[in-house]
């Protein structure tokens, strides 16, 4: 699996990662599609205290029990919770669901209405008693992240977390260019569109069949093209997260990229950031 430097952090992270958002609803099956993942080296796992108000940590905790030194473990604390006071109380929830005593990054999950200069303190308390290694946020849009990175200082702000995929790519105006400027790292949620992957789309199923490769491997090595970004798609079953690291390894030419900015075009500059 290729690894890359997360953000301003001393860590190499998987470029291809999982996510577990709705997880909770077959959690066999969930666990199961986790474990052959981190088995094929998609090391970073993605969660947070809303998933299935918390069923999803513990499915994780699950999942990962025995192996926690293999994983990139990240979770989110919900902003209505983002108090100072409340950050730290939930991380605790979470670190509990999770049986671990650190997470390896903690996000805001969307602005809020708690001063963000309050979520950063508790995220720094976190970071300084071990509970955290690294925080970041996610849903962020490119002037609200300036003002996290304005608050919190340089080298701070791990990862921005955002909803990105061949339909939509409006974070390619702001958001990725601010978070190259200050060496965030960019994690793309939901890469095939949440049930909109454009598996019929005749320009990704002919440069899927040139490259031996299926089309949600060429749609999530086309993401990652950037260094700066990686991708934590959801494998509802063991045979998808193997299908899902192989995009790791997938070698995407030139004409290939052309072909695909043509076929799924960036579209005009919009204000805040998508999400769904």
């Amino acid at each position: 699996m290729e690894t890359r430097p997360f953000g301003p952090t001393a860590r190499r992270v998987a470029v291809i990662g999982q996510g577990t958002w709705e997880m909770e609803h077959e959690r066999r099956a969930a666990v199961a599609a986790l474990q052959r993942g981190l088995d094929a080296g998609l090391t970073h796992v993605d969660t947070a205290e809303m998933y299935g108000a918390g069923a999803v940590e513990e499915l994780v905790g699950e999942a990962i029990a025995g192996r926690r030194g293999d994983v990139f473990l990240a979770s989110k604390v919900l902003p209505e919770n983002a108090s100072r006071r409340g950050t730290i109380a939930a991380c605790e929830r979470s670190l509990a669901r999770l049986g671990t005593d650190h997470l390896d990054l903690y996000l805001l999950h969307w602005p809020g209405d708690h001063p963000i200069d309050e979520t950063v303190a508790a995220f720094e308390s976190l970071r300084t008693a071990g509970k955290i290694l690294a925080w970041g946020v996610s849903n962020f849009a490119a002037d609200e992240l300036a003002e996290v990175v304005r608050v919190a200082g340089p080298g701070r702000v791990a990862c921005n977390q955002v909803l990105y995929h061949l339909r939509e790519r409006a974070i390619e105006h702001e958001v990725i260019p601010l978070c190259a400027r200050h060496g965030i790292a960019v994690v793309a949620y939901s890469p095939f569109g949440s049930g909109r992957f454009p598996v019929r789309d005749r320009t990704l199923r002919a440069i899927a069949r040139e490259r031996g490769a299926t089309p949600h491997q060429v749609a999530l090595r086309f993401l990652v093209r950037n260094p700066n970004v990686f991708a934590i798609p959801k494998a509802s079953r063991p045979e998808h997260a193997v299908e899902n690291a192989g995009a790791a390894g997938l070698a995407l030419t030139e004409d290939d990229l052309r072909e695909l900015e043509r076929a799924f075009p960036r579209g005009r500059r919009r204000r805040g950031v998508p999400t769904i």
